[in-house]
């Protein structure tokens, strides 16, 4: 659709016909609906795509092409971004598509094609990054694109000649400002149905080779305590001779989140102490030449840790001619220490990406990143979220790690709003217009109850909507999924989100696969911190789309203050009531545990797991005082991360003849006949 006329109106308004509301482009014909009963928009069916592959552009020229897509796939999806490598592959959701497409060779192209269709320029400021953020929101408001002051110049020249919209150099001091400013300027402009959480930048990919130079030199055993604290002393005299020498903490074994954790730093150079520090303090800044994903904190009187695939590294520069280099740390968990005298780059640079911003510019939303820990920033935070209807989502993420989803999920919740985490889902404006053939999965009998030890393993990290784009799918196209049974946790909003890779999944699902809602149904939620007023909206919502998917398992967090709580009676009543489920998993502990909320719906803590190693002895541990004079069950939930279903098989394998591997509705159906409850 051609727009040059009616930018008169700049906000996202509503035009309503019947129930449905239609998230209007200027043009006044939007092809965005949006039922006033629909979780999220449906856009038009992509007839045709220009695809382009902008993996080695620059995070500038990322940004600028996703505000493209966001404004021209409003009117029909045309075009699709491969911007980052992931495991599924380049095109294989592309080709699952059925739709025909172009690979256009040269992105820039695309700038002329669709020029008529852009009505400017919005720049932002890089010396504030957030910048970027408001002038995606503006972008979305203007039918305009984001360009930074480099690419601005090249838009504004032949053969482009774009006009500059809004130039937001100079204007913001800081972060807070730029959103303070966005709030009072552009947040009644937005459509409140949504709202998005985007980091302004990500960090720029190191070279694959970039630590070829390091050699381990000391390495701990798998264990999941402190029992291994200890002062270690490490002689690195064969690494002098060159200017500095740079010692790596990498988590040894990265998928159970037990990595490095550090509470001193001694270095001596010939006897003499040279460095010496507690991380986290200020001693620790002129050492710490790359702090990665690590994070420090005031537990055990300070410490750094870094968990799964990140780590941290110091410098540490001797005299010259020093002759003997020793340092001694004070360290546990499980360690892997490496050591190089060649300097690597560091990480931490930073560039713009494009995920989820043709979704937020087409919805005309407003995005933002706020940190929950910062109090004026988290002021700013709940009065957005203050703002809108009970049971709008939070697409995107968090800022600062665990403890950002923990206290950023918490807060959410107290407001009733519902996240999907969505900061690297790509092309969500062509997804959500795709159509997908849904099929509802059968259930599948259950054995005959005995005096068995009955097991179900749980996939987790299904609430994520990338992880069902991405991840998922790679774990999925495992040679040996459908040999043991699994619960794959996965979001039921992929009715509205992404139809075709539901029903991808749907239609490929062995019978030993089981697709159930990830947490805490309909959105990642703590039910507890969720008021209880409009709670029931929530798990309505819940209900309906399990219902439309077929899922009838719902894998539930609920957490306070970053600690997993019991669901109340009232909550468990509103999933009794609005949902039904078959049964409810919960939690990701130590212990597992089933029992029976309000005498009617079964629940199971599950059991966490992330290697093949820990899941053998957490299942022996939990079934060491079984009796065998009734049946004991055991609910596994497995980190996605770091187990595939070759290692799940591996694990059942292991597993004596009193043991039987179930699919969760059969390990509900028989929790169900135990405890004398009707199945479902």
């Amino acid at each position: 659709m051609i727009r040059k006329l009616f930018l008169i109106s700049l906000t996202l308004f509503l035009v309503f016909s019947g129930s449905t509301i239609y998230a209007q482009s200027p043009s006044s014909k939007g092809k965005v609906k949006w039922p006033t009963d629909q979780a999220l928009p449906t856009f038009a069916k992509p007839k045709h795509l220009d695809v382009i592959d902008i993996q080695k552009n620059s995070g500038e020229e990322k940004i600028l092409f996703a505000s493209l897509q966001g404004n021209v796939n409003r009117e029909q999806p045309r075009i699709y971004l491969y911007e980052d490598k992931f495991g599924e592959g380049k095109f294989t959701w592309l080709n699952e598509l059925k739709v025909p497409y172009t690979m256009v060779e040269k992105p820039w192209d695309l700038l002329l094609k669709y020029k008529i269709e852009v009505s400017g320029i919005v720049i932002y400021d890089p010396e504030v990054p957030d910048s970027i953020n408001v002038a995606t929101t503006l972008a979305g408001l203007k039918n305009a694109v984001v360009a930074s002051p480099e690419l601005a110049e090249k838009l504004s020249a032949k053969p482009y000649k774009f006009k500059v919209i809004e130039d937001f150099r100079g204007k913001f001091k800081d972060k807070l400002e730029a959103y303070q400013w966005q709030y009072d300027n552009l947040w009644s402009k937005t459509t409140h149905r949504m709202l998005i959480g985007l980091d302004p930048t990500k960090n720029i990919p190191l070279p694959e080779n970039n630590f070829d130079s390091f050699k381990t030199i000391l390495k701990a055993e798998e264990i999941r305590d402190s029992s291994n604290r200890d002062v270690y002393n490490l002689d690195l005299s064969e690494y002098l001779g060159k200017e500095a020498v740079y010692l790596r903490f990498q988590d040894a074994f990265p998928a159970d989140g037990w990595g490095p954790a550090v509470h001193e730093v001694t270095v001596k150079a010939d006897g003499q102490i040279i460095a010496q520090f507690i991380p986290g303090t200020e001693g620790e800044q002129s050492y710490l030449y790359d702090r990665d994903g690590s994070n420090s904190d005031e537990r055990f009187d300070g410490h750094r840790w870094a968990d799964g695939g990140s780590y941290f590294v110091y410098k540490f520069s001797p005299p010259a001619n020093t002759q003997e280099l020793v340092v001694s740390l004070d360290m546990w968990n499980q360690f892997k220490v490496s050591v190089s005298n060649e300097q690597p780059l560091a990480s931490g640079q930073k560039e713009p990406y494009g995920f989820l911003r043709d979704y937020a510019i087409a919805n005309r939303a407003m995005a933002f990143w706020l940190e929950s820990n910062i109090p004026a920033e988290k002021e700013l935070f709940e009065k957005i979220l203050s703002d809108v209807e009970p049971n709008t989502p939070y697409l995107g993420w968090f800022g600062n790690d665990v403890a950002g989803e923990f206290s950023g999920t918490e807060i959410v919740s107290k407001y009733g709003v519902y996240v999907l985490a969505a900061d690297w889902f790509n092309n969500m404006t062509v997804f959500s217009g795709a159509k997908g053939k849904i099929v509802k999965q059968k259930p599948l009998k259950a054995p005959k109850l005995s005096n068995k030890i009955y097991i179900t393993f749980t996939l987790g990290e299904g609430d994520n909507l990338q992880y069902n784009q991405h991840h998922m799918r790679f774990l999925w196209d495992n040679e040996r999924r459908g040999s043991v049974p699994i619960n794959w946790t996965t979001s039921p909003l992929l009715y509205d989100v992404a139809p075709s890779i539901l029903g991808y999944y749907q239609q490929t699902a062995t019978e030993n696969d089981l697709l159930v809602a990830g947490p805490s149904g309909a959105g990642y939620i703590y039910p507890t911190p969720w008021p209880d007023d409009t709670f029931y909206l929530y798990a309505k919502q819940t209900g309906k789309y399990m219902k439309k998917t077929g899922m009838d398992i719902i894998y539930a967090l609920n957490r306070v203050d970053g600690k997993d709580v019991l669901l109340s009676e009232s909550k468990a009543q509103n999933y009794i009531d609005y949902v039904n489920p078959k049964g409810l998993f919960i939690g990701w502990d130590n212990y597992t545990e089933t029992s029976i909320l309000n005498g009617k719906l079964p629940q199971s803590i599950l059991l966490s797991s992330s290697s093949v190693g820990q899941a053998k002895e957490e299942i022996a541990k939990a079934t060491s005082k079984w009796d065998g004079e009734s049946p004991l069950f055991i609910a596994m939930g497995m980190l996605a991360w770091g187990i595939n279903p070759s290692n799940i098989e591996e694990i059942a394998k292991s597993l004596g003849p009193e043991f039987e591997v179930v699919r969760g509705d059969q390990y509900f159906d028989l929790v169900r006949e135990a405890n004398g409850l009707p199945k479902k």
